[in-house]
């Protein structure tokens, strides 16, 4: 049986997707898993790194161009630049981190700020479920702020076998997609007219 091959990239929708979250919560190894099927448990702090991906999700193609970002608060001054960038957005927590989980309200506050907008596509992601003995956020916190957020709750874990992984960067796809079309407050330059165009390609 042939393999499928991805479209024309002409064809297709990039989503530009955006890991945000606390220095340490897992953000790397998330991403790693996710486009290079690798669990990386050492990973040097992260300033900023890009991948870019084709992949079909419920039938379509798209592109994914995922921006890796850092946690760390000396690198603060460059999240707006980011988050000006993004069409969704991963909000990534440690489930053995309860300050990692009380920041989240803070990312989430600062995007929707940045892009003018009373909501955004968005997911919440609680990371290293694996660390059971080690777990200091129930997962009935997690689905708490997110119904508090009004974006979906998903626990991962990035250490093999992997967790969610595919479906948290998939699920993020899914609710640009099924957001209605909304004009900003103010014009947004980055990828509106892609969304509002919402091209699918069925193979």
């Amino acid at each position: 049986m042939m393999a499928k091959q991805a479209p024309n990239n002409e064809n297709m929708t990039t989503y530009k997707l955006v890991v945000v979250g606390e220095g340490g919560v897992g953000k790397s190894a998330l991403t790693i898993q996710f486009f290079q099927r690798m669990f990386v448990e050492d990973y040097d702090p992260t300033i900023e790194d890009s991948y870019l991906q084709h992949t079909e999700i419920d039938g379509c193609w798209c592109i994914l161009d995922v921006l890796d970002t850092a946690g760390q608060e000396e690198f603060s001054a460059m999240r707006e630049q980011y988050m000006r960038k993004g069409d969704g957005f991963l909000l990534v927590y440690s489930v053995t981190d309860a300050q990692s989980f009380d920041n989240i309200r803070n990312f989430h506050t600062q995007i929707l700020r940045v892009i003018d907008r009373d909501r955004y596509p968005m997911i919440l992601v609680g990371n290293k479920v694996d660390l059971v003995h080690l777990r200091k956020v129930t997962e009935e916190q997690g689905r708490e702020l997110a119904a508090e957020l009004h974006i979906p709750y998903l626990e991962t874990s990035a250490k093999d076998p992997p967790l969610n992984v595919d479906t948290a960067f998939h699920d993020v796809v899914r609710v640009i997609r099924d957001q209605p079309v909304e004009s900003p407050k103010k014009k947004r330059r980055t990828f509106s007219s892609l969304r509002k165009q919402l091209k699918c390609v069925v193979m």
